[in-house]
């Protein structure tokens, strides 16, 4: 493993419940935004780092695979008590996620609620807070030094505050590419100030579709004015996810927009998927500084990710088939 890890992903590392569109049931599971998107860059590239917090309930040898897989946890800091960790997801289509009330949804498939879900309401409450760090919000001085030097950086779905205050601390260091995934809970038109002065500067902004139309407050008539918008703020480039319709790529500095197809997966889950792509976005970016052939490394990466579960199963993909479907899917790309 590289000493210096090449590209950072800072945000949740989690313990996933997950009920699939097919309704098969996966209990505590590595997860978290920042690992598979840490992940999607690892099918790409070595030296991947973590930045994050856990509590001390966290599982110990969840950080050993991690580390076991290429995956550097130097920035992830294990706090002296334990903390809520948890994350639910019920899919009832693969397009429809609902992440509340899991007793609900155990008994539509008929199983009974986990123990450890007893008490759970949802992972992302007081992610829209301005000012106030949660427990496991990283603090802008908890980056390990030697990641000030990545080529990357990218913040996953996480606290606004986080999202607010840490551009900056990149923005000072050697990182020459820094992205941002946002969080639906603060993707609201109360926040449009706010979302303007995270967006200015980053290399590349990555909402979902529901983040983007959740964004405005008129209703978008066309996808693609959220994209100028955002570019608009200054973004170099816009991404906004479809899901298993691809992604719009939009180019701010000449207005080039592009498509981009899912690549043609056998979904089993979808968890993850969006995390995994921003990933393999960075690591395409960084290393051909080519905004469609990141595009296509993202969509490779969630491909991989959709076919299993848990974080880090698109590691386990056979060698060269990451390739072989970032050339597969050269030919589906389209200029608009």
């Amino acid at each position: 493993m590289a000493t210096t890890p090449q590209y950072v992903f800072v945000g949740g590392l989690r313990e996933d419940y997950c009920i699939t569109a097919a309704g098969d049931v996966h209990l505590r599971k590595l997860g978290g935004n920042a690992v598979y998107a840490a992940a999607g860059a690892r099918v790409w590239s070595d030296g991947v780092g973590l930045v994050g917090r856990v509590g001390a309930n966290f599982p110990p040898e969840w950080l050993e695979q991690m580390q076991a897989r290429g995956l550097d946890t130097a920035g992830v800091k294990v706090l002296p008590e334990p903390h809520d960790n948890r994350t639910f997801y019920a899919y009832l289509t693969l397009e429809t996620r609902q992440d509340t009330q899991p007793a609900e949804h155990f008994a539509r498939v008929g199983r009974p609620l986990p123990p450890e879900l007893e008490g759970y309401t949802s992972s992302t409450e007081g992610q829209e807070e301005r000012k106030r760090f949660g427990p496991l919000t990283v603090r802008p001085n908890e980056i390990p030094p030697e990641y000030l030097n990545a080529r990357g950086a990218h913040l996953a779905p996480g606290d606004f505050v986080a999202h607010s205050t840490l551009p900056a601390t990149f923005r000072r260091s050697r990182v020459r590419y820094l992205t941002c995934d946002p969080s639906l809970r603060y993707m609201q038109p109360a926040f449009a100030d706010d979302v303007r002065q995270i967006v200015s500067g980053l290399d590349a902004f990555l909402p979902s579709e529901m983040e983007a139309r959740a964004f405005f407050r008129e209703p978008l008539g066309d996808l693609w004015q959220a994209a100028e918008a955002f570019g608009a703020m200054g973004a170099k480039l816009v991404v906004l996810k479809l899901g298993a319709r691809g992604q719009h790529l939009y180019e701010t500095a000449t207005g080039r927009r592009w498509h981009v197809p899912a690549y043609p997966a056998k979904v089993r889950d979808v968890t993850g998927a969006g995390d995994a792509y921003c990933g393999g976005f960075l690591a395409g970016l960084a290393e051909t500084d080519d905004p469609v052939e990141a595009a296509m490394r993202g969509a490779v990466s969630a491909s991989l990710v959709v076919e299993g579960t848990g974080a880090l199963y698109c590691l386990d993909s056979a060698p060269g088939l990451a390739r072989a479907r970032l050339e597969a899917l050269r030919s589906s790309v389209r200029a608009l």
